[in-house]
């Protein structure tokens, strides 16, 4: 390990750092060397990190928004300055490919800057009191405040990114955070948290950082310090935490089961090229990896053959190397739970037409065909590298199957029917929707955030901003 600390994650309780004798290790998936460690946390730590959080909130709401944007200006460039070895920690810990750990480094610092930039236009405007009969003239206005407390829960596969989409807005529109970070990736967190910490603009004792699993979770969700539940992660746990928040604001972005229709009218390399990145990217563990893909029977067995083809060209070992496309699944259960995977639906009538076999310790790229949509390697979201096509007569068909799913996150279409890809922005079932490329699409900027059980609320900076600010109503007269 190297780079501005040991490999020791440590607790905030608000700005104060504290060590723990009891720590719990983390291997790195590909090396199996001990790369981190973290003090074990219990409720009573969570809610000690709650009451610092409320008593922080009374100074936190007052900053000045000069303040908030210098603080995440300054963040953002000290990442920046510091991104190979935040790219290092990434691969360590939950052995991301470099190019891939570096994109996220990139990204998490813009997701910073941009909520600086939203931060202007955070702002309430006025409305006419006196435009009804009822009414009576006045000064009426609303503004935007900041709502609290905000618990942020984030998962292991953009294990930087996804804490700045929760905890640079919360903090950016004036709330303290108390942020229980993925377990698989304490010491990524803990450098971004004491990025935040140590920062010259800092709001004293606004961050807080535990670590822990459903003890430290469920006394942060179920408390009644909180104002606003962020969490990123499965619709079970999602689930759990809708019945236990209470009156709270809650943000879940949970699982998908993402999908895409190729019909007969697509450029079937472009599309073979793009689903297959789709497909694999971060070992397939991304909310929107692409797990379903309806073919037109026309041109089924030409993509499934190009979709092989560029299936077989990646690189999968080390994900310390610059040109390694994939590496290891986070753990041994995950891939073993994808050998499962694969050998129910050979038994269910599908066939493996490129990959399935482990090679090297590492679970590869899998190209399932001959896939029925009553499988359940289609019905339930993957969460690893594998892929299922299905052969569809027509777009009405594909449109059918594809939103025959208990998850709404992206869907997306390849096709040169100017028809067909309006249809399917009204049709698709989905928080979004893509065309002519892999649902898999995000940008930092967007509105993100699926329906059904992929979630409620959206990420993104201008709507996160929303999501954790309230509207007081003023009415002067």
């Amino acid at each position: 390990m190297f780079g501005l600390f040991d490999n020791e994650a440590k607790i905030f309780f608000g700005s104060q750092e504290e060590k723990r004798d009891e720590l719990i290790e983390i291997t790195n998936p590909y090396t199996k060397e001990v790369v981190s460690k973290y003090p074990k946390c219990s409720a009573k730590d969570a809610i000690k990190a709650l009451e610092i959080a409320k008593e922080a909130f009374k100074e936190s709401k007052k900053a000045s928004l000069h303040q908030r944007i210098a603080w995440l200006e300054d963040v953002a460039r000290k990442l920046r300055e510091r991104k190979n070895y935040f790219t290092k920690l990434i691969i360590d810990e939950v052995a991301k490919p470099y190019t891939f750990a570096a994109i996220e480094v990139e990204r998490c610092a813009e997701t910073i800057e941009l909520t600086a930039k939203e931060l202007i236009n955070l702002h309430g405007e006025t409305f006419n009191s006196d435009a009804t009969k009822s009414g009576r003239k006045a000064l009426s206005f609303y503004k935007r405040v900041p709502a609290g407390v905000v618990v942020a829960i984030t998962p292991f596969n953009f294990p930087l990114n996804l804490i700045a989409h929760k905890i640079a807005p919360a903090l950016g529109a004036g709330n303290s955070v108390v942020l229980k970070p993925t377990p698989e990736a304490p010491l990524t967190a803990y450098a971004l948290a004491k990025l935040f910490i140590e920062s010259e603009y800092a709001i004293k004792d606004a961050l807080s950082v535990v670590y822990g699993d459903a003890e430290v979770g469920s006394a942060l969700v179920k408390s009644d310090i909180p104002r606003v539940i962020s969490f990123t992660g499965s619709a079970q746990v999602g689930r759990i935490i809708m019945q236990n928040a209470g009156i709270k604001k809650v943000a879940l972005e949970l699982g998908g089961n993402a999908a895409t229709f190729i019909d007969e009218s697509a450029n079937i390399a472009d599309a073979a090229k793009k689903c297959t990145f789709g497909s694999f990217y971060n070992s397939g563990q991304v909310c929107i990896s692409l797990q379903r893909i309806y073919v037109h029977e026309k041109v089924y067995d030409e993509f499934a053959a190009a979709m092989a083809k560029e299936a077989k060209e990646l690189k999968v070992g080390s994900p310390y190397e610059e040109d390694t496309f994939m590496g290891p699944l986070i753990n041994e259960d995950a891939k073993l739970r994808a050998k499962r995977w694969v050998a129910s639906a050979i038994d269910e009538g599908a066939r493996v037409l490129y990959g399935g076999e482990e090679v090297d310790g590492i679970f590869p790229p899998t190209v399932m065909v001959d896939v029925r949509d009553d499988m359940k390697i289609v019905c339930e979201e993957v969460f690893a590298p594998i892929v299922s096509l299905v052969k569809v007569s027509s777009y009405e068909e594909a449109l059918a199957k594809i939103n025959d799913s208990p998850y709404g996150l992206q869907y997306s279409i390849f096709t040169n029917s100017l028809e067909n890809a309006q249809k399917f922005i009204d049709d698709a079932e989905a928080g979004g929707v893509v065309i002519n490329d892999i649902p898999t699409v995000r940008f930092d900027i967007q509105p993100y955030g699926g329906i059904k059980q992929s979630g409620i609320g959206k990420e993104g900076p201008r709507f996160a901003l929303e999501e954790m600010t309230e509207i007081k109503s003023v009415v002067i007269f």
